[in-house]
């Protein structure tokens, strides 16, 4: 079955991904996952990291002449600041050693002070340094393998932003298609909508005037999803409830929905669910609407999957006001500033993406099996040909 793990923090030398249960023969090359990579840093309102940050890639095992090998795929992605400057050899040095300048003023809205009090830390960068979104780029690593792997079943996904802020694309507003991904992502904020872009870009300007930061919600999208991924049997099967997982996890994501999920809750059952039809011509179960996003009883259904993550504003400000409290004097103050965005949304919908495909692909591994990709496919078209 499909997994992977991450290894790093911020400014160390670099970050690591492995991903293990990936079928042997999956085509994939070294730009392909740096172009998935560059999408990430995408985004008006991202700050100057975003410019200087290439993420360069060396693929270390698990390749081989353009192909996988079966066994675990290791990516190691250069982090570019630790050598712009001989400050982070020295502050992440894994070598015996204490820092000259701790950080003990804790920030309001990051993992800081709880993660100093779980692990007993006398300084805050033992604890921000891995949980900093740069981690991240070792999930889009790592999903850029899941995404080639899906292709094999006809299976694209993408993302786009549905509010940024106050600004919100209207409700009857056409969705993107996986043909539409360049105009997605040519938008400075990669929103498909033209007129809520233009809102949504004042509004990370009056932000940044401000010295203030934005939320948002994105929107995931995956088409040709084969039907029943995911279980009804045992809780922890269910597909929505481990989408629901793999976006929460990303670093300032506090909610998520699957299809029309909070504002479902206020109709009536007649209006809350999609009926169902049968396509004679396609010889094929078809579904009216795209209410459930695409999951029903825990299980893919065949249809459009549409799930949601929202976004909070950055903890981290460029005019700090947020009041706080410093752990070695206990005297209270303002949060310190550290370089920051005024918003990351965008490059949030492509982490998404990346953690919906990882998911996806192994419940397609968990499916259908196989040790290659040849087999793989065998027995997703074996599956489909039943239904």
């Amino acid at each position: 079955m499909l997994r992977f793990l991450t290894a790093g923090e911020s400014h160390g030398q670099a970050l690591v991904a492995v991903v293990e249960g990936l079928p042997a023969g999956l085509e994939i090359t070294v730009d392909e996952i740096q172009t998935e990579m560059a999408r990430r840093r995408l985004g008006y309102g991202r700050g100057p990291r975003q410019k200087f940050e290439q993420d360069e890639l060396t693929l270390i095992g698990g390749v081989r002449h353009g192909r996988t090998l079966g066994s675990p795929v290791v990516i190691e992605i250069k982090n570019s600041e630790w050598f712009r400057s001989d400050k982070w050899h020295e502050e992440m040095s894994p070598a015996p050693g204490a820092t000259k300048d701790p950080l003990t003023q804790v920030r309001p809205g990051h993992a800081d002070l709880a993660g100093m009090q779980k692990y007993g830390f006398t300084d805050a960068r033992d604890v921000l340094e891995r949980a900093s979104a740069r981690e991240t780029a070792a999930r889009v690593a790592a999903g850029a393998l899941a995404k080639k792997l899906l292709s094999y079943l006809g299976v694209e996904i993408i993302s786009h932003v549905i509010q940024m802020g106050t600004a919100r694309v209207a409700v009857d507003a056409a969705r993107p298609t996986p043909a539409d991904l360049g105009a997605v992502d040519s938008s400075e904020v990669r929103c498909f909508d033209a007129t809520a872009t233009r809102l949504m870009i004042d509004e990370i300007k009056a932000a940044a005037k401000e010295g203030d930061s934005l939320g948002g919600v994105v929107e995931v999208l995956g088409f040709g999803v084969p039907v029943g991924l995911g279980s009804y049997v045992h809780w922890d099967r269910k597909l929505d409830a481990m989408l629901a997982q793999a976006l929460m996890s990303i670093q300032a994501v506090k909610g998520v929905e699957i299809g029309d999920g909070f504002e479902v809750a206020g109709r009536l059952g007649s209006q809350a669910h999609d009926a169902i039809r049968w396509d004679a011509d396609n010889r094929a179960y078809t579904r009216l609407s795209t209410l459930a996003g695409g999951v029903e009883g825990g299980m893919s259904n065949g249809e459009l999957l549409v799930a949601r993550a929202a976004m909070k504003p950055l903890a981290t400000l460029n005019r700090p006001t947020l009041e706080t409290v410093d752990t070695a004097t206990k005297e209270s103050g303002v949060s310190f500033k550290e370089r920051t965005d005024v918003t990351a949304v965008p490059a949030m919908g492509v982490v998404a993406e990346t953690m919906v495909a990882l998911v996806l692909a192994q419940e397609a591994q968990r499916k259908f099996g196989g040790d290659s990709v040849g087999e793989f496919v065998r027995n997703a078209e074996s599956f489909r040909s039943t239904l």
